[in-house]
């Protein structure tokens, strides 16, 4: 029988599980890469760019900055489309490289396993001490151990729900909840203790069914994966018939599989990776490691569990990227091209003119013609700019209603305004009028509407 890496703990109310604690050359790759990625996320909210943090995600107020580009509910177009990017990149790593997202870069992993699992090894120890301190008495022992492993649980919560809040609204309004008295930011300290007890009920109770059962990327493995996808699998054309080593034996006729288990002891969800994939699997990698080093040791050739695609484990066809990967990877590159130019012609001050409604032209005396507008100008900076506004035409006349020169930082400003053209310049009932935005002698922004006046109308 399989040796199993789960225990039923009596009060529980569901089976958890004591996975082996990993070892190996993947896992010190995952380390890393999980240190970089945790001082990413960490520092994001904190570090400044042009005066803003590098990534906010102000629902609330609606604002929203990556990397010093402050975007603005007028630019959800923008947001929709990199929503789109974000899916279809999604699609395509799954289609190429299978669940590695989940094991290497996904947040819920990286806190669970290189953070908060690593310190239950270290107060704990492996799984067979946490499975034995589970089951055994409430002594001095199990209560020191199992109180200072939640307090450090708490205050390492305390701080993902903090830098959490940062990304929401801001780290300089999470700075003033901090600092100043709790009367004054009653919701914004509830949230902090919310969040707190929220990612501690993640990381010491669900654990892993955010996994395998809350996450919905898992399930989407099934329809996103073909025989071409390399995902962590077993060989089992090597592996299989699965066999102890048999010392006295001079025939060896089973397969490099010795069935020690270890495979499914260092498993974070709990499976046998040699039932074959499987939606539970992150492509951790923990059990790669675990095998490679039993390979070693009965000097057999590694990678008896590792990165393969079906068509090589089945008919030993040498890996290739499919077409439909190549599909995903077309459509994903067009709609990049698309983000990108219309990220570089994006305009930090937005300027929208519309024609007064239920309006028609007004006779300014026998020789003029004005047409009565509305005007609104977004700044999507976070620096205060004086401006002027004008016709883009140097004949044309505004004679303002409701005037500005100050746009402040973030904020809009309205202009109502009369424009006034010379009737002896008008040729059609119907033209263009152009309207530009300057500051400091550069043209920040420019605006198009339509003029109407009966022509020849001396």
């Amino acid at each position: 029988m399989l040796p199993k890496n789960k225990s039923e703990s009596k009060g529980r109310g569901r089976n958890f599980i004591y996975p082996k604690k990993p070892s190996g050359r993947l896992y010190n790759y995952r380390k890393w890469v999980s240190y970089v990625l945790l001082l990413f996320l960490f520092s994001c909210p904190f570090l400044k760019l042009n005066g803003e943090q590098l990534v906010l995600l102000n629902f609330i107020e609606r604002k929203f900055v990556f990397f010093g580009l402050i975007f603005t509910p007028q630019d959800f177009y923008l947001f929709a489309l990199a929503m789109l990017i974000f899916i279809i990149f999604i699609v395509c790593f799954t289609v190429v490289l299978g669940r590695l997202w989940c094991g290497w870069a996904c947040p819920q992993t990286i806190f669970m396993e290189m953070v908060f699992r690593r310190i239950e090894y270290w107060i704990e120890g492996d799984a067979n001490k946490q499975k034995k301190l589970d089951e055994g008495p409430w002594n001095t022992e199990k209560i020191w151990k199992k109180g200072s492993k939640h307090f450090i649980f708490l205050i390492i919560s305390f701080a993902i729900a903090n830098t959490f809040l940062a990304y929401m609204i801001g780290s300089d309004v999470l700075f003033k909840i901090i600092t100043e008295p709790i009367a004054g930011h009653v919701s914004g300290f509830i949230s902090i203790w919310l969040f707190t007890f929220i990612f501690y009920g993640v990381f010491a109770y669900v654990r892993e069914v955010v996994c395998t059962v809350i996450c919905p990327y898992g399930r989407l493995q099934g329809v996103l994966l073909d025989n071409q996808s390399l995902v962590v699998a077993y060989d089992f054309t090597r592996g299989e018939p699965r066999g102890r080593i048999q010392r006295n034996t001079l025939e060896q006729k089973t397969g490099d599989c010795i069935d020690c288990g270890l495979c499914v002891q260092v498993c974070p969800t709990g499976i046998d990776i040699r039932q074959g994939t499987q939606l539970e699997c992150v492509n951790c990698t923990a059990c790669i490691d675990s095998c490679d080093e039993v390979m070693l040791k009965i000097d057999k050739p590694k990678n008896l569990i590792g990165f393969f695609n079906q068509d090589f484990i089945a008919e030993r066809k040498p890996y290739k990227i499919g077409l439909k990967s190549y599909g995903y990877a077309a459509v994903l590159f067009v709609v990049l091209m698309v983000f990108s130019s219309l990220i570089y012609k994006r305009e930090n001050i937005q300027t929208t003119v519309l024609r007064a409604s239920g309006t028609l032209y007004q006779s300014r005396g026998t020789d003029r013609t004005s047409n009565l507008y509305n005007a609104e100008l977004v700044n999507k900076t976070n620096k205060a700019v004086k401006f002027t506004f004008r016709s883009k035409d140097s004949s044309d006349q505004i004679d303002f209603i409701q005037h500005a020169t100050i746009l402040p930082k973030e904020g809009t400003v309205h202009l109502t305004f009369f424009l006034i053209r010379k009737n002896n310049s008008i040729k059609k009932y119907k033209t263009d009028a152009v309207f530009e935005v300057l500051a400091n002698g550069e043209v920040l922004s420019t605006a198009t509407t339509s003029f109407f006046a009966q022509p020849g109308n001396e």
